[in-house]
């Protein structure tokens, strides 16, 4: 089978591309390849009764599928340069919040008209945060919810389905390049394309990084992020999630001097776990709707980790905690503060008698069995930090998560066009390496596509 663009991922910069694609030439004849399944088919069996923890399914429906890891994410688009990867390093800092911009106003008119779009800027909350020895970020931030960041998908999809051919369920073992472009190779059929886009998310780092060394694509390691997701009573929070909903918090620890931060802030929401590469570990997700609300707020503390030489396996080393703490809990960890600093290991009755109810189903345990040292420190520090401008963030019934590790691919090569040193293929989102978030991930996807109308000429 012929196509004139081959897409390998079907989350945000699949999508994205497909969709502008079509945009520019619908007469190209286009193609995705996606390991996972349909949206409507992407159902993890945890239901809190028969099955309350992660059966490290074939295909994880959480990570994987039409939308990518994010069609389950809480839909956050944080449009900004700050954080979120660094696209603005190839196309330009002004070009990259146009395409930010962009992909925003898709998403209105695909489902997501009526949602709020929040903003740090001029925020009283920055100068509170400077004063106790915290950095708030700048960025807008557009949240969809779990909910609607589902509509919107399912809206796109249908938008989609009857231009572009989907392959679900239909992983790509090889990429080779041809003559006059490029093969994808799958369990059964072999495809061809005069180019191919390459988006396959965090979840797809390992693949990425078999697919460079046999094309000798270029690559450089890049930091793995380790660390908690803390859940608090909402209100100890509120005063900020009301007026910014996700703020990106940075402290440089005193004893260290590592940069610890907070991700994925969720108002409300509820912290769940995932499965990557086989290995379960924890995130976080809420919801637009209210009914779907809870009463507490979650959200991840990381620190991040950079890797000289000789060692250059960064995502292999959170992996190796992330099994460690698979191992002493069978998936998921929770421990109360008040228990961590006390250096006891928190129990079943301990967690039952919290005055913060879990919202994830997770085995008590102790962490500091689990996280390095330096690292576990960093993290305490850091929760004291954030108990001056949230008083009752180190109480001791907030309840501590672990591990959450954020992967990253290593950062491949690619120009400013997001093109590999082989023509016609191009490498985006955050299986790149480059781009990190929802927002950045889309955005390189709509700049390829308008790359490839270009030349496609």
């Amino acid at each position: 089978m012929k196509y004139d663009v081959i897409i390998i991922g079907a989350g945000p910069g699949g999508i994205f591309s497909a969709y502008e694609l079509m945009q520019k030439n619908a007469g190209l004849k286009v193609a995705v390849f996606e390991g996972g399944h349909p949206l409507k088919k992407r159902c993890c069996p945890i239901d809190g009764e028969k099955v309350k923890s992660c059966i490290r399914c074939k295909s994880c429906s959480i990570m994987s599928g039409f939308g990518g890891a994010g069609a389950f994410s809480d839909g956050k688009y944080n449009i900004t340069n700050d954080f979120g990867g660094t696209l603005y390093e190839y196309v330009g800092k002004q070009k990259a919040l146009e395409l930010m911009h962009y992909v925003d106003e898709i998403n209105m008119r695909y489902g997501g008209e009526g949602t709020k779009l929040y903003s740090t800027a001029g925020s009283k909350f920055k100068k509170l945060c400077m004063q106790n020895d915290l950095h708030l970020l700048d960025a807008s931030v557009r949240h969809l919810g779990t909910d609607i960041n589902y509509v919107v998908l399912e809206n796109l999809y249908n938008e989609l389905k009857d231009k572009v051919d989907f392959y679900f369920d239909t992983p790509v073992q090889k990429v080779e390049k041809t003559e006059d472009g490029y093969r994808v190779i799958c369990k059964k059929d072999a495809f061809e394309g005069t180019y191919c886009i390459i988006s396959v998310g965090r979840s797809g780092s390992k693949w990425m990084e078999q697919v460079c060394n046999e094309l000798q694509i270029e690559t450089k390691s890049n930091r793995v992020d380790i660390g908690v997701r803390v859940e608090i009573p909402a209100e100890i929070f509120s005063h900020i999630t009301n007026e910014l909903y996700e703020s990106k918090i940075v402290y440089r620890t005193q004893k260290y001097g590592d940069k610890v931060r907070t991700f994925c802030m969720n108002p409300k929401g509820a912290v769940v776990s995932e499965n990557t590469n086989g290995i379960v570990t924890v995130n976080g997700h809420s919801y637009e709707d209210p009914a779907k609300q809870t009463q507490n707020t979650n959200f991840a503390l990381l620190v991040a980790k950079h890797f000289s030489d000789p060692f250059h396996d960064s995502n292999g080393y959170g992996e190796s905690i992330a099994r460690l703490s698979n191992m002493l809990g069978g998936g998921i960890i929770v421990q109360r503060f008040g228990d961590l600093i006390r250096g006891r290991r928190s129990t079943p009755s301990r967690i039952e008698e919290s005055f913060t109810v879990p919202t994830l189903n997770a085995t008590p345990g102790d962490l500091s069995l689990v996280l390095p040292k330096r690292l576990l420190d960093g993290i305490i520090e850091m929760i004291y930090a954030l108990d001056k401008i949230a008083p009752g963030t180190a109480n001791d019934d907030t309840l501590l998560y672990g591990v959450e590790v954020k992967f990253y691919n290593m950062e491949v090569a690619v120009d400013e066009n997001l093109q590999s040193r082989y023509e016609g293929l191009y490498i985006i989102g955050d299986g790149s390496g480059i781009t990190h978030s929802l927002s950045h991930a889309s955005a390189s996807g709509v700049h390829v596509a308008r790359r490839i109308c270009e030349t496609a000429k």
